[in-house]
């Protein structure tokens, strides 16, 4: 499943908007003319995907049904869905459950849309910190993962053996440069990632900026510096090809594809292509500057509840997040949508029958969410001035350190 990443700005008519989001939430009249029936909640998710013969609809059935109510299950493109669930809550019109990916998060909190796990009471115990992390703010959480993906490097087994490269020798950035130069002396190509000026692009680019231990509140640092250094070099020597500015991840995806490239920087949304792609490949953690795991951006939704003017609603709210969350529907679900589950123990589950999981559970465990460090809101007002520098500085415009403080100095004024 592809990376659901937005951040729009609501426009148009707002009354006409939320009229589509009364009517999305299902906000039908009781025979009484009142307010929606206490027996029927709503759930609202970003899986437009699944139809009704699918597991996970019939999950949310099925936690209905334990709950002793019926779901009325409203699905959106993610793109659509942020706009939708902030305008429902200005119409008092909030779904009872709200799964949305996990930047946007922070959004709706900063909006008042949704209750905290204090208020709800819901149990996060159990999940990694650093994937709950993503939907912090302020030392409060809005909600509970339901999964997560995240990045690592793709390889060809049959590009590099003809490079003479083993596999294990690539520990850091210095022995995958390497390798990459000898796969190009042998005629084959390096590697290939999306470094489009979009959200995509950042999101590609924040293993490499975090594996040289940058932070985002200091976009000019050496260490982001020598990241996007690293890539501008690749691109000089011919390990990576120019078409990487306008990649997204679909399009680099299809570039390993061909069998040419010895590495593709992709996700576990992949595996399932990565199957029927006619070559042997293995999957290796992205490495830090000087080795070990780099942190790399966590991708997938949470699960949270909206903020509701009758709040004894909330009981059967938090019975149907328990239910989508608990250990057995976690991993069904998680194995749907390609995720990684966010507790160990599910974790453990996932190996334990599909043992190539491994590498993913370990860059899960080593990931960290973009809106972490407390950052909220703020992430998007430096993901776009990231991804600028990089432009300018792929395409030779500009140094990459004249492009990152000219970055810095964006998200600076716009706090």
């Amino acid at each position: 499943m592809k990376k659901r990443l937005v951040w729009r700005i609501i426009s148009g008519s707002t009354a006409a908007i939320a009229a589509v989001a009364c009517s999305a939430a299902g906000c039908s009249k009781d025979k009484a003319g009142g307010a929606e029936s206490a027996a029927s909640y709503a759930i609202w998710d970003p899986y437009p995907q699944f139809d009704n013969s699918s597991a996970w609809v019939q999950l949310l059935a099925r936690c209905g049904s334990d709950a002793g109510v019926t779901v009325k299950r409203t699905s959106f493109d993610t793109s659509d869905l942020t706009n939708k669930a902030l305008l429902a809550a200005q119409q008092g019109s909030s779904p009872d459950v709200l799964i949305v990916d996990n930047p946007v998060v922070s959004t709706l909190a900063d909006g008042g849309v949704l209750t905290t796990t204090d208020d709800t009471k819901i149990d996060t115990s159990a999940v990694q910190p650093n994937l709950l992390a993503a939907g912090q703010i302020g030392g409060k959480t809005y909600g509970i993962p339901i999964g997560a993906n995240t990045l690592a490097l793709y390889y060809n087994k049959a590009v590099l053996q003809g490079a003479g490269v083993d596999i294990a020798s690539v520990k850091d950035w210095p022995s995958l440069t390497e390798a990459l130069a000898r796969v190009v002396t042998s005629r084959h190509k390096g590697i290939t990632f999306a470094a489009i000026a979009s959200e995509e692009g950042s999101f590609q680019f924040l293993p490499w900026f975090w594996g040289a231990g940058a932070q985002l509140t200091a976009l000019d640092s050496p260490q982001a510096v020598s990241a996007l250094s690293l890539w501008v070099d690749w691109l000089k020597n011919g390990y990576a090809p120019s078409s990487v500015i306008n990649n997204t991840q679909t399009t680099s995806w299809q570039e390993f594809a061909t069998g040419q490239y010895a590495f593709a920087e992709n996700g576990t949304w992949q595996l399932g292509n990565a199957k029927k792609a006619g070559f042997e490949y293995g999957i290796i953690p992205i490495p830090g500057i000087s080795g070990g795991p780099a942190p790399a951006p966590t991708g997938g939704e949470f699960v949270t509840v909206p903020v509701q003017k009758h709040t004894e609603r909330y009981a059967t709210s938090v019975k149907l997040v328990a239910c989508l969350t608990r250990m057995d529907n976690s991993y069904t679900t998680d194995t749907t949508l390609t995720y990684i589950a966010p507790t160990r123990e599910v974790q453990a589950k996932q190996v334990a029958t599909t043992p190539e999981l491994k590498v993913w559970v370990d860059a899960v465990q080593a990931a960290k969410g973009r809106t972490s460090d407390n950052l909220g809101t703020r992430y998007p007002k430096i993901s776009q001035p990231l991804w600028t520098a990089m432009q300018a500085a792929l395409s030779g415009a500009k140094t990459p350190q004249d492009a990152l403080s000219a970055a810095q100095s964006t998200a600076a004024a716009a706090r």
